[in-house]
């Protein structure tokens, strides 16, 4: 395997779940190479009320899932890492419920769902695969729902560092314990349903509590064990078995 094949995110993602062929990973590394395009921070990817004709593949950056509500409030329900795609439901659910934006610079693919169609068709294998990312999507979205309607604000925070730690860990983007998180308390307060205050003091608690150091975008987890047992967090919903699909 080329080192191309090794480090591109999309590829890593699905060896953590299964193993692909050479062939397989020769199409996801033309997938991953069709063009991207360069974001800044703040742009929109998709739009409510779009209907797409490609699907954004994340190569590089974050990006986020967001509603706007009448009053203008927003609510973030994911955040998406290299290697997701992050809205390759749109190839069958059109027009789109939900915006994505950008919440750091970005390097993006746009797949044509003319060319997931044909990939479907010829490859049953990597269909399936790319069924799995959106069935690991709706488990993120349970996780989610359980965590902001049953953890303690503390447990919130750590439930999504620690999704975010296992998540980037699959595609090589941390280094220990550390990983690079663009992430204002304003867009946390918007992911967890807490105030910007509520949001400093809980994390001025977890840096209290030795758990955590958080400066900038630059976050370590300093004590796995307690982050994990405040977030209640197992992994095994992100189906990061390399198994037979």
């Amino acid at each position: 395997m080329t080192t191309k094949q090794q480090y591109n995110p999309l590829a890593l993602q699905l060896m953590a779940r299964d193993r692909l062929s050479s062939e397989e990973l020769e199409l996801l590394n033309e997938l991953a190479g069709r063009n991207p395009r360069q974001f800044a921070a703040g742009d929109n990817l998709v739009l409510e009320g779009d209907v797409p004709t490609a699907s954004c593949l994340m190569l590089s950056g974050y990006s986020a899932r967001y509603h706007v509500l009448s009053d203008g409030k927003r609510n973030i329900s994911a955040i998406h890492v290299p290697g997701d795609f992050v809205d390759l439901h749109s190839l069958m659910l059109r027009p789109m419920d939900h915006g994505v934006t950008t919440l750091s610079a970005a390097s993006v693919v746009m797949v044509p769902h003319a060319r997931l169609r044909g990939l479907t068709e010829t490859h049953a294998h990597l269909s399936r695969l790319l069924w799995l990312c959106t069935l690991v999507d709706a488990a993120m979205h349970r996780r989610w729902l359980v965590a902001s309607g049953r953890l303690s604000p503390v447990g919130r925070v750590a439930h999504l560092l620690c999704e975010l730690f296992v998540r980037l860990q699959t595609v090589k983007l941390v280094e220990g314990y550390r990983f690079w998180l663009p992430m204002t308390q304003a867009q946390l307060s918007d992911a967890m349903g807490l105030s910007t205050v509520h949001i400093n003091r809980t994390l001025q608690e977890m840096r209290r509590r030795e758990m955590i150091t958080w400066s900038g975008a630059d976050v370590e987890i300093l004590d796995w064990d307690a982050l994990q047992a405040a977030a209640e967090f197992d992994p095994g919903y992100l189906n990061l078995e390399a198994r037979s699909r």
